[in-house]
């Protein structure tokens, strides 16, 4: 069990002028700081817990492992955080590398915003010097949707920090996102809304789950939905020639049951635009990739890393 403390954070209507995310209400708070916490004592224990100051804000960070080699950096989707990665730490941790995890700045979570993040190369920037502080070299990245967007845009703009790049079904690298995942987006920002259409929003982000909430994953993003106010810029694709100029070791891989793309569609533009790429659709998959197929994507992860690393 994994105990874990939280920070002062944003609470109140006091911040919504000031363009940083926060909380709506202190029950609000309380209610996903719970959430948080239940999640995180399903966590493996952590050796480290580091709070990171930068420019935007102060990062939570946490080192799991103690194993050699290039840490692995994983980064959470939208409305999540740590907590979300339950079922994928112990099959990552088995690859015998250390392991760390980062809650987004902006996204409810343990890390505190501080200032507006006014773009993509802002939001690149804290995540850079967040980096740095933890690891002097560069790290590998996998980000499970908008997480892997931020890893793919740090690579953009910050390609020193980068040693690979592993996405999991994530919008707005090759291409925008379904009408679908716009009602879930504009859902998740709407306060007010009845518990009843905020379980209807998850169960299309699971691929159809009746009881998304029952697990701790979606309790937290439930919480998050409902009671967390984020302001952070609008996600823009990185352009043909960004994404042709990475350069660095990439895989891709989508969900075909995902409400976010057309999976086939979205893989053949990714082939196209880096053709040494390793690119997968799995048929069965939805944008929950990573809490349903954990040990698959801890194997295929632990493949492609031996391949860069050795």
């Amino acid at each position: 069990m994994s105990i874990v403390e939280f920070p002062e954070h944003n609470v109140g209507p006091k911040w919504k002028g000031e363009r940083v995310g926060y909380f709506r209400d202190a029950a609000g708070y309380a209610r996903y700081r719970d959430a948080y916490r239940a999640g995180f004592e399903l966590l493996p224990a952590p050796k480290e817990t580091v709070d990171v100051p930068t420019d935007r804000g102060t990062v939570r960070a946490y080192r799991f492992g103690s194993g050699s080699g290039t840490p692995l950096v994983l980064l959470p989707g939208r409305q999540s955080a740590t907590p979300l990665w339950v079922s994928n730490l112990p099959g990552l941790l088995a690859l015998g590398r250390p392991v760390i995890t980062i809650d987004l700045l902006g996204e409810p979570g343990a890390s505190v915003q501080s200032a507006p993040i006014a773009d993509g190369r802002e939001q690149a920037d804290w995540l850079a010097a967040a980096l740095l502080a933890l690891e002097p070299g560069p790290v590998h990245l996998l980000g499970v949707s908008i997480g892997g967007w931020s890893a793919v845009n740090l690579a953009v703009h910050h390609p020193d920090r980068v040693a690979s790049l592993a996405i999991l079904d994530s919008p707005f690298v090759f291409g925008g996102v379904s009408p679908k995942m716009i009602v879930v987006s504009l859902g998740s920002v709407l306060p007010g809304m009845p518990e009843s259409w905020r379980d209807t929003l998850l169960s299309w982000i699971s691929g159809g789950a009746r009881t998304p909430r029952d697990s701790p994953e979606g309790r937290l993003i439930a919480s998050g939905m409902r009671d967390f106010a984020a302001f952070l810029p609008m996600t823009k694709k990185p352009d043909r020639q960004q994404l042709s100029a990475l350069g660095k070791p990439f895989l891709g891989i989508f969900a075909g049951r995902s409400i976010v793309h057309r999976a086939n569609r979205i893989a053949a533009r990714a082939r196209k635009l880096l053709p040494a790429a390793r690119i997968e659709v799995w048929p069965e998959a939805s944008h929950a990739i990573n809490g349903e197929f954990p040990d698959r994507i801890a194997t295929r992860v632990g493949e492609f890393l031996t391949e860069i690393d050795g």
